[in-house]
């Protein structure tokens, strides 16, 4: 019975639709009832590829299984951010309050409309932190990550149903 070895690419990583990028993939292969363990085992992989979200044939990648987590806490964040859905909260530090309603409706406009990411103000990948010009003064902004008794921080930030986020807008002279 021919055994694949895991190569650089598979170890720690997880395959991905190339086309739609998710990971309900499937690929054809042949398995083998060992009779003394009871198990079928996996005899040999072959070439064709199939994503069941885009219901055809595809070509995987392979992407850091890490890289999995960042991308549903990246989903969740910017759900939230954005759309104010999941669980959390939107805390207004006391500088952006004094200068008036307008002013932090304008923040939290330009904080659900962020998009500017990039590797110098996104190194994971979260989305988690951003910075807007509002009436000529940098605003901050911030997630973090908590349980859902705001005690301390999540176990799970992936897990939409663990944590409690929370959205600070600041000041950048409040920082």
């Amino acid at each position: 019975m021919e055994t694949k070895q895991a190569t650089p690419e598979t170890i720690n990583s997880v395959p991905v639709c190339r086309s739609c990028g998710s990971e309900h993939v499937a690929r054809d292969a042949w398995a083998c009832f060992n009779r003394e363990s009871g198990l079928w085992e996996l005899e040999n992989v072959f070439d064709d590829e199939h994503c069941h979200s885009c219901e055809g044939a595809t070509k995987l990648d392979w992407i850091p299984a890490d890289a999995i987590q960042n991308r549903r806490v990246r989903a969740l964040n910017d759900r939230f951010r954005t759309q104010g859905l999941g669980n959390g909260s939107i805390v207004v530090t006391s500088g952006m309050q004094a200068e008036g309603t307008d002013f932090v409706l304008a923040a939290i406009k330009a904080v659900r409309a962020f998009e500017d990411f990039s590797e110098d103000n996104d190194p994971w990948g979260e989305h988690d932190f951003g910075a807007v010009d509002i009436e000529g003064q940098k605003v901050f902004w911030k997630l973090d990550y908590y349980d859902l008794t705001l005690k301390q921080g999540s176990e799970n930030p992936a897990n939409d149903a663990l944590t409690h986020r929370v959205l600070t807008i600041m000041l950048a002279c409040e920082y």
